[in-house]
């Protein structure tokens, strides 16, 4: 592996901007200042004009996902190619356990699955079921596999959903252990309801969707949640916030001292819900996730919330299904399986609208883009920041090129871009992952296999004395 040194740029990190060199060295930053010398070999990139910023880490995607009764289209090598294409280097994907299947059976297998990926991935794994099996495999991955978040379905009844006692259960076991308790927010039990109404009133189309799964139905969950986490004082992070109502909820609660954390994902900051009432199939089924995208005012909030710092992460859901797999849904809204793309777009679309649009400063965009992320998730400043010792995952950002984003001409192999037509200003002209230059000026370098799991830590000193306490506890050997 050859050194690299990115000369003449302008670093920007979560806390402020300078002029600097980077030094790339055996997958690590070694150097960052001025007038670094290159070392015998090294390969020189010019960064003149442009930003240095540390890669995007994306907190939420579903690569090679099982789901409805059918599979994503990008798997972990397609998805994390694409992924690197937009200046992304590093995803949190999900391990999703089916009802009594083991959790360590089924992270092994999405394990397995991500042996694959072109960029550094590591995992949240979900909660849907409850017994001593799960409190016990909880213990494990959060000691021996670098697990630190666990997430939550309060929606998709009769299949994933969580009901209260296993949140509690699940609560009480995460903070024990120093892990993350993570949410999606939505009431199961009205959504299913809201559904069998819509088809009763001869509503079949993807207009349903919105109409089954309102804000308010969102805000109570995110609600709960918040009210669990507050009695048993776990901090919690909400995922993809998509309305104004839970937006608010969050900033109550901050305002009352409680650690509470939100994720938006990019589209939710700039489609709106009149997709769904397209009369061309395809296009609207295309746009089908939950939270479904919502009426226009709520991404006003929504770049609000980023801006107080009542919301924390940017991501994308990145769950691309095809449009002959949505067509399972032609008949029934309820069954057009639900996902998007965007992960390769996120960053571009988040520097168009927020840069370029005042609403953040180029710092704010690397906090909410990576810093935030790896700061959360307890992988700052390895990643999230360009500093000596960090992984050499870095993005020249060029904040003169433009783009007119499309399903023609992403790296995704879904073939629906929600995006579709937006020109952007401000993309990746060159992304370094762990040293190595993977995407130039268009030119993907992808290599199937070349990212690495990434552990993650527990938190505080709370997992240091659940340990000792299991060691003092643990059965003493009889030697004869």
């Amino acid at each position: 592996m050859k050194p690299l040194l990115i000369r003449g740029g302008t670093v920007v990190n979560a806390d402020r901007e300078f002029r600097a060199d980077v030094l790339c060295e055996g997958g690590k930053i070694v150097a960052v200042g001025s007038a670094l010398a290159a070392p015998a070999g090294a390969e020189i990139l010019d960064a003149g004009g442009r930003y240095v910023i540390p890669g995007g880490i994306d907190p939420h995607t579903h690569m090679q996902l099982p789901f409805m009764g059918t599979t994503t289209r990008d798997d972990f090598f397609s998805g994390t190619a694409a992924a690197l294409a937009g200046g992304t280097t590093t995803i949190i994907d999900f391990v999703i356990p089916d009802p009594q299947q083991p959790l360590l059976d089924a992270y092994r297998m999405w394990r397995g699955w991500a042996e694959k990926a072109a960029a550094d991935y590591s995992f949240h794994v979900a909660i849907t079921w409850w017994s001593d099996s799960v409190h016990r495999d909880m213990g494990q991955l959060v000691r021996d596999e670098g697990v630190n978040s666990f997430k939550h379905f309060m929606a998709y009844k009769n299949a994933i959903m969580c009901d209260d006692e296993t949140l509690v259960n699940s609560f009480k076991r995460a903070l024990e252990l120093g892990a993350m308790p993570t949410v999606h927010a939505e009431n199961g039990e009205l959504v299913f309801l809201l559904q069998a109404e819509m088809r009763a009133k001869g509503i079949f189309g993807p207009e349903g969707h919105p109409l089954s799964r309102p804000p308010a139905v969102e805000a109570e969950a995110v609600q709960r949640a918040i009210a669990i986490a507050d009695v048993l004082n776990v901090p919690i992070y909400i995922v993809h916030v998509s309305c104004a109502e839970s937006m608010e909820a969050i900033a109550r609660a901050r305002a009352r001292g409680q650690r509470v954390y939100g994720e938006v994902l990019a589209g939710h900051l700039v489609v709106d819900d009149s997709v769904y009432r397209s009369t061309d199939f395809v296009f609207a089924a295309g746009h089908v996730m939950s939270p479904p995208f919502r009426p226009k005012g709520h991404s006003q909030m929504l770049w609000r919330g980023l801006q107080s710092g009542n919301l924390h992460t940017t991501a994308t859901d990145h769950c691309t299904f095809c449009a002959e797999q949505k067509a399972a849904g032609r008949d029934d809204f309820s069954k057009i399986p639900n996902g998007c793309g965007g992960v390769e777009e996120r960053l571009a679309v988040l520097w168009h609208e927020g840069v370029n649009g005042g609403r953040l400063t180029p710092s704010e965009f690397v906090a909410i883009t990576s810093a935030n992320t790896a700061k959360l998730f307890n992988i700052y400043p390895r990643k999230g920041c360009v500093v000596e010792g960090a992984d050499a995952d870095l993005v020249l950002w060029d904040p003169t090129a433009s783009k007119t984003l499309s399903v023609k001409t992403q790296h995704s192999l879904g073939d629906i871009n929600i995006f579709e037509g937006r020109t952007v200003t401000g993309l990746a002209s060159h992304t370094v992952s762990a040293g190595q230059l993977v995407y130039a000026d268009g030119d993907l370098r992808a290599v199937r296999g070349a990212g690495q799991y990434v552990k993650r830590p527990p938190f505080g000193a709370q997992f240091d004395a659940l340990a000792r306490k299991a060691a003092l506890e643990a059965p003493t050997a009889v030697t004869r």
